[in-house]
């Protein structure tokens, strides 16, 4: 009895000794995978929430990548139909610009010569005088001179003809130096409105043009996002920025361009005003000769 009590306790002692060493490799193996599971779990998360690489999104958008956007390189970057639009475009503007600097140079100069000529035909004595002030040299091209001139010389070949250009075909010889005077105003506007049909056009189809371009411009920025995959800022601004230059530059030429337009047919008319006054003053100072013998 005391033998078989001793085995229980032995076999018992034996048990809790090989239950106590078991223990702490059951615990390993319990909380060993758990790091494993934690591993699996936190890499997909990184990749999934990793942002695009500069390079991806410099490669996107077509070598901008973090260089500073200016109008040159925007030009240069631009395809070669927005390009056209703008070199053309500038080129439009370039001449307006022109035009303006003649025009400006035209008028003062056509002014003063004007001035001049009034002076000195308001000082003339008969109409022999008038003429010889109107066909001089210093008064060539002159608009109201050459009225002077048409209508005096329509007078001299009356008298020429035999004509009594005092007497009984006064009214006849005074009615054909109305018509050489019409005939000189007529061709008047014609000649100072050179180069205002070019700058009606620009300032009229300049933003036409330009807003093409941009359209254009656009719609190929547009199609270079779906084939990228991407709708990073980054991609989608500089190819929209260079479509939008080409209206930019389109306003840019029109402005100037209406502006000068409506400046000078301003002058233009004021011009015309003053050559109506002068062949009133014209035929009433041949008229006036013509009563006194002259």
């Amino acid at each position: 009895m005391r033998d078989s009590k001793k085995t229980n306790i032995l076999l018992a002692m034996v048990g809790a000794a090989v239950l106590m060493a078991s223990s702490p490799v059951l615990a390993q193996d319990t909380t060993a995978p758990a790091p494993a599971t934690a591993e699996a779990t936190t890499v997909p998360a990184d990749a999934a929430a990793a942002p695009e690489s500069p390079e991806t999104v410099a490669e996107a958008v077509g070598g901008h990548g973090g260089e500073s956007l200016t109008p040159i390189k925007m030009f240069m970057d631009s395809g070669i139909v927005v390009k056209v639009v703008m070199v053309g475009l500038l080129v439009a503007s370039i001449f307006t610009w022109v035009i303006l600097i003649i025009k400006m140079i035209e008028f003062g100069g056509l002014n003063a010569k004007t001035n001049r000529f009034l002076e000195n035909f308001r000082g003339a004595r008969s109409i022999a005088d008038m003429r010889k002030i109107a066909t001089s040299d210093e008064f060539d091209g002159n608009p109201l001179a050459d009225m002077a001139a048409a209508a005096t010389e329509e007078v001299e070949l009356s008298r020429q003809a035999g004509l009594s250009v005092t007497g009984e075909h006064r009214d006849s010889a005074m009615t054909r130096a109305a018509t050489a005077v019409s005939a000189v105003q007529s061709g008047l506007a014609n000649r100072l409105s050179g180069g205002q049909q070019f700058l009606a056009s620009t300032g009229s189809s300049a933003p036409f043009i330009g807003l093409f371009g941009t359209v254009y411009g656009v719609m190929n920025s547009f199609i270079g996002i779906a084939e990228s995959n991407t709708t990073n800022l980054a991609v989608v601004a500089p190819g929209i920025a260079e479509a939008l230059l080409a209206t930019g530059i389109g306003l840019f030429a029109a402005i100037p361009a209406v502006i000068f337009y409506n400046y000078f047919n301003t002058r233009i008319a004021a011009y015309g005003t003053r050559s109506d006054g002068f062949a009133a003053e014209l035929l009433n100072a041949i008229s006036r000769q013509l009563d006194k013998g002259a």
